[in-house]
């Protein structure tokens, strides 16, 4: 029999698959149809910092609501030494994940403030999770912030986190980075112990229709993959954090196509919306099948065989790539010409 055991921030996975952050995993009975039908891991649904901004407001405004009216009223709502920094059923909710289901469970946390990451990191640990899942995102939005005063605040950011928490903790990336490589490395020099390739970010539209902005939710698709395909194809070998890759990643074939390329694991969540959660049992299915195909009996026999480090294939990972599939534009044309 195959094993497809794999290791991820330190702990040891019965396979590669780990379900994304999502609304999916708030509903328990989801988590635990999650781990029957194969997930290795799960990461819980991202709680944002301006939930957190929004949650003391609410609370403020209880307290604060009759304090004007009358002097018998101003103890209504007295003053506790608790400051109510954190949103409380989050971690209520991220608790019951934690006891529902016996795989691990991470965290994921995106914030803005050095005080939120660490303060908050701290009481999420405090629920018994696995790991911590940081997602680093900064919104191009001024012409004169350079682009190093935004990797050096990640990167300090990043190694606050780790000395306030003894959980892994991996940083989940955008791929809008003028060297993403380098920062991967710099975040690993800072203690990173996975990096997730890539966030899937999410891009306002416009409706001409109406004239007003809109804001769909947009599922990854195929050719999604291709980009953490060719990043954890240059990685493997090149760091000592985990990889594991996100984006366009729907079967089992797509999951060993990044574990040839490098990738220590995969995490998975369109493909639940679009298939439902029982997809999972498949995906892990085709794994297993293809590995038998092959002859291969463990993930780590073949993981990393189509990198740029061992398989001597410079090409694929290169603008030599490029330069080759621009000047092969009739059998590219002939290909989609034979399909329409």
């Amino acid at each position: 029999m195959n094993s497809l055991k794999t290791n991820y921030m330190g702990l040891e996975l019965k396979n590669p698959v780990i379900v994304g952050a999502s609304d999916l995993v708030s509903d328990t009975e989801n988590l635990k149809r999650m781990e029957d039908n194969g997930a290795a891991a799960i990461v819980y649904k991202s709680i944002f910092e301006e939930q957190f901004q929004l949650e003391n407001l609410e609370i403020f405004e209880q307290k604060t609501e009759y304090e004007d009216r009358n002097a018998e009223m101003i103890t209504l709502f007295p003053n506790s030494k608790q400051d109510y920094k954190y949103p409380v059923q989050h971690l209520m909710n991220l608790k019951r994940a934690r006891e529902a289901v016996s795989i691990p469970v991470f965290a994921s946390l995106n914030a803005i403030n050095d005080d939120t990451w660490i303060e908050y990191a701290q009481e999420i640990e405090k629920t018994g999770v696995d790991g911590l899942e940081l997602n680093f995102y900064t919104l191009p939005e001024k012409t004169g912030e350079r682009h190093d005063e935004v990797e050096e605040k990640q990167i300090s950011t990043l190694r606050k986190v780790k000395s306030a928490v003894r959980i892994p903790v991996s940083v989940k990336l955008s791929p809008f980075y003028t060297n993403p490589l380098k920062l991967i490395s710099e975040l690993e020099s800072a203690g990173a112990d996975a990096l997730v390739l890539f966030n899937r970010l999410f891009q306002p539209d416009i409706d001409i229709d109406t004239e007003t902005h809109r804001f769909p939710y947009n599922l990854s698709n195929a050719e999604d993959n291709r980009l953490p395909l060719r990043f954890s194809g240059l990685l493997y070998g090149n760091t000592k954090s985990s990889i594991c890759a996100n984006s366009g990643i729907f079967t089992g074939r797509d999951v060993v196509k990044m574990l040839l390329a490098g990738a220590d694991c995969v995490q998975v969540v369109s493909t639940l919306y679009l298939n439902q959660i029982e997809v999972l049992s498949s995906i892990v299915e085709e794994i297993d099948n293809w590995m038998s195909g092959k002859g291969y009996k463990t993930i780590d026999s073949f993981r990393g065989k189509l990198s740029k480090s061992s398989s001597g294939q410079k090409v694929p990972y290169h603008r030599a790539q490029y330069i080759d599939f621009r000047l092969n534009t009739a059998a590219i044309l002939k290909k989609y010409k034979s399909i329409n």
